[in-house]
C-alpha cells in the first residue's frame, strides 16, 4: 500500500539523518543498527574528486547566505518537481491536478514545510561529502529503505536532480557556472545511486 508523503514525514527525515550521523560519529559506530537490510557496501558513494566537492560546497555556501534560502531554494525545486513528475503532487498530498504556479500551492503551508526540510536535508547530506563519505553512504541506504513505503520510485531521482539544478541555477543565475553544474550532477548522481540501492534492498522479501 502507498501513502503520501504526511506532513511530519519531512522533519522526520531531517532528523533520522542527524541522528544516523552522530551515532555513526561515535567512537563505537556498532551502536547503530539500521531499520533496513544490513547492505554491502562495497559500492558505495565514490569518492569525490576535490574540485567536484569544492565547486558543490562553495556554490552551496553562497546559497546559504541569501536570505530565507530554504524556502526560497525549497519552493523552486518543489516546484520544478510537481512540473516534472505531476505523480510527486500526490506523494506529498497535493491533487495531481493542482496547478504548479498557483498561490494555492505556493502559499500553502504543507508546501512550504516539505519545501525548507528537504533544503535542510540537502544541506546536512552536503555537510558530509568529503571526509565522511562512508558515513554518508549508510544515511542515503537508510533513507531510500525509507522511501520505499511512501511509493517513491527509482526513476523520480533524476527528476529530483533536474529539480535541484534548476533550483540552484535560479538561486545563483551567472555564478552557477557548467563547471559547477556538472559538480552538482555527479554529486547528485552518486548520493542518489545509494538511496536506490536502499529501496532496492528494502523491497525484498
Amino acid at each position: 500500500k502507498k501513502h503520501h508523503f504526511p506532513s511530519h514525514i519531512l522533519p522526520s527525515l531531517v532528523s533520522t539523518v542527524n541522528t544516523i550521523s552522530s551515532t555513526l560519529c561515535k567512537k563505537d559506530p556498532t551502536n547503530f543498527s539500521p531499520t533496513s537490510k544490513t547492505i554491502s557496501t562495497e559500492t558505495m558513494v565514490r569518492e569525490l574528486n576535490y574540485t567536484t566537492i569544492s565547486h558543490v560546497l562553495d556554490s552551496w555556501e553562497e546559497v546559504r547566505r541569501l536570505k530565507s534560502f530554504e524556502e526560497t531554494v525549497g519552493t523552486i525545486l518543489f516546484q520544478t518537481l510537481f512540473k516534472k513528475s505531476p505523480q510527486a503532487k500526490v506523494l506529498f498530498g497535493f491533487p495531481i491536478d493542482i496547478d504548479t504556479d498557483s498561490q494555492e500551492l505556493l502559499t500553502s503551508k504543507r508546501f512550504l514545510m516539505h519545501a525548507a526540510y528537504l533544503v535542510q536535508m540537502l544541506d546536512t547530506a552536503l555537510n558530509m561529502v568529503g571526509p565522511d563519505i562512508e558515513l554518508l553512504t549508510e544515511i542515503m541506504l537508510e533513507l531510500g529503505s525509507k522511501h520505499v513505503r511512501y511509493g517513491v520510485k527509482p526513476e523520480m531521482f533524476p527528476i529530483m536532480g533536474e529539480a535541484i539544478i534548476v533550483a540552484m541555477s535560479s538561486a545563483l543565475k551567472e555564478r552557477f557556472t557548467d563547471d559547477v553544474e556538472e559538480a552538482w550532477k555527479e554529486t547528485f548522481h552518486e548520493l542518489s545511486t545509494d538511496m536506490i540501492r536502499g529501496m532496492a534492498e528494502a523491497r525484498k522479501p
